[in-house]
């Protein structure tokens, strides 16, 4: 993998004028791209720079973040609170991803998309209103283990850490194993459009952008 150096914000700037140039194909009137990465990484913080972009562009954008997505407490931590093959496949609610966002977004879908679903800390439905996407806009979707479900997007980037990396940042030791797993089932650096090198935070590298 051939990797050149970038800032970041320089590439929030190469992946957004990517993504206007980009125009909606069979999936429907609207983009959907994904920053997938580990948290340590901060794909968030990389998903607003790119929607920030966007805007300025005149594009309509609505970021998600998958930590608003997580199963109830008693799903998450039905095997203990430090299980990770539970992190793994059991705390992120795909099924409601599927429903209340990538479903309005289909061909025939009216764009009204539930930002949020559930509060990790009360433990309870977050009863955020409904937002309309414009037709044109472009979803942006951010978190771990985004790729290897199907999710129909326009364009996906990984956030990569090695490992050694990896584990330095991630307080949450325990979920190291649940990474490794999914380096191992979905491969993401082969899997993703894009792939940023983000082990020094201050000097990311990246694999460039795919070609038309």
């Amino acid at each position: 993998m051939r990797l050149e150096p970038i800032t970041w914000e320089r590439l929030a700037d190469e992946l957004a004028t990517h993504l206007d140039a980009l125009r909606p194909g069979d999936g429907g009137p609207w983009l959907k791209a994904a920053v997938d990465g580990p948290p340590a990484a901060r794909p968030g913080d990389l998903a607003d720079a790119v929607a920030e972009e966007l805007r300025l562009r005149g594009r309509a954008v609505l970021g998600i973040g998958t930590s608003g997505f997580l199963r109830p407490a008693s799903l998450r931590y039905e095997y203990g609170k430090e299980d990770p093959d539970a992190y793994y496949g059991g705390w992120f609610d795909t099924g409601a991803l599927w429903r209340e966002v990538f479903g309005p977004l289909e061909p025939d879908g009216n764009g009204r998309v539930l930002p949020d679903l559930w509060d990790p800390v009360s433990d309870r439905a977050t009863r955020s209103p409904y937002r309309e996407l414009a037709p044109g806009g472009v979803l942006l979707l951010h978190g771990p283990f985004l790729l290897g479900h199907w999710f129909p997007f326009d364009l996906t980037v990984h956030l990569r850490l090695s490992r050694a990396a990896l584990a330095r940042r991630t307080p949450e030791r325990w979920t190291l194993p649940a990474f490794e797993r999914y380096e191992t089932e979905v491969g993401p650096a082969d899997a993703a459009d894009v792939v940023v090198r983000a082990d020094d935070p201050h000097h990311p590298a990246w694999t460039g952008l795919p070609r038309p």
